[in-house]
């Protein structure tokens, strides 16, 4: 994606005729780069994968506040695309949801999610997750859209009750979040594609819905294309990537410890000069030398 693209906002993309939005799930700078240029247009900072890469832990509370803020602003600085950050509970009360939503936006969030779970929380498709009341989470809903400086920073309210009351108290979660006030409703782990299809005859006509795709979790992988399709505009994998890499940093870490070199795994690694191509080192070059002593100054555009 070039400077000159006009970037549209996730709630543009969203409100568009027909269309649907796939955010591939990234955890820093890089991953964000990369995925912007193959032509996605929205990401999601997993709040999961920053946990398993930055800590080297799995999904359970652990990552803070401030490290997710850091990570967005690190990729805001990179990338213009639109973000959607994975908020875990807000980290706290209502007066902890109004911080967190105006620390993110001000960091770079295009939207936060946040979800009903109890303390500690985890991934939604562990088993031994714990609610919050219904009516404090939609305190929390109201507190997030009063704390937002923009109306186009769009705020996602999760419900995980399935997993803990049952299919119809989530739909009535559901209910409950969207008339707070949520932008986009996220209802977390359905079990089946008939669970999804009563979600999306529910609500889909109301508020936009979220399809949360997590390769081995409870509910069945399915294209971006065929849940648009049944109604969910906003589709994400948000694992997806780390689960990648992780076969490849290990199958790289076996190689370099059994062989004792690269040469071995050559052929599945970017060159020097590649990699510092995609990362926008000549550009990079070329700016820098306009600010050299005795340099022209550029012409304004």
């Amino acid at each position: 994606m070039s400077a000159e693209t006009e970037v549209k906002s996730l709630k543009q993309l969203l409100a568009a005729e027909g269309g649907g939005v796939l955010a591939p799930g990234v955890y820093d700078a890089f991953g964000a780069l990369l995925a912007t240029q193959a032509g996605f247009e929205a990401l999601y900072l997993s709040g999961a994968s920053v946990a398993y890469t930055r800590l080297g832990r799995p999904d359970v509370g652990l990552v803070s506040a401030a490290e997710v803020a850091d990570t967005v602003a690190l990729i805001r600085d990179r990338v213009a695309t639109p973000l959607i950050v994975d908020g875990d509970t807000g980290f706290g009360n209502a007066m902890n949801v109004k911080r967190t939503v105006r620390v993110f936006e001000r960091a770079g969030a295009s939207a936060i999610q946040l979800e009903d779970q109890g303390f500690p929380k985890r991934c939604g498709h562990l088993k031994g997750k714990t609610l919050i009341a219904a009516e404090e989470m939609v305190g929390k809903i109201r507190a997030a859209t009063d704390a937002r400086a923009s109306e186009e920073t769009l705020i996602i309210a999760r419900t995980d009750a399935i997993a803990v009351d049952g299919f119809e108290a989530a739909l009535e979660r559901g209910e409950m979040y969207v008339a707070a006030g949520a932008d986009v409703l996220f209802i977390e782990a359905p079990a089946s594609l008939e669970q999804m299809d009563v979600i999306a005859r529910r609500f889909s006509g109301r508020i936009p819905l979220l399809a949360n795709m997590v390769e081995g979790g409870q509910t069945p992988i399915n294209s971006a294309d065929d849940l648009h399709a049944r109604g969910f505009g906003l589709v994400i994998f948000p694992g997806g990537l780390a689960r990648a890499v992780l076969r490849q940093m290990q199958a790289y870490f076996a190689s370099l410890h059994a062989t004792r070199s690269n040469k071995a795994f050559a052929d599945r690694m970017a060159l020097f000069d590649e990699l510092n191509g995609v990362i926008g080192l000549p550009e990079l070059l070329e700016e820098s030398a306009t600010y050299e002593p005795g340099a022209r100054p550029r012409a304004a555009e």
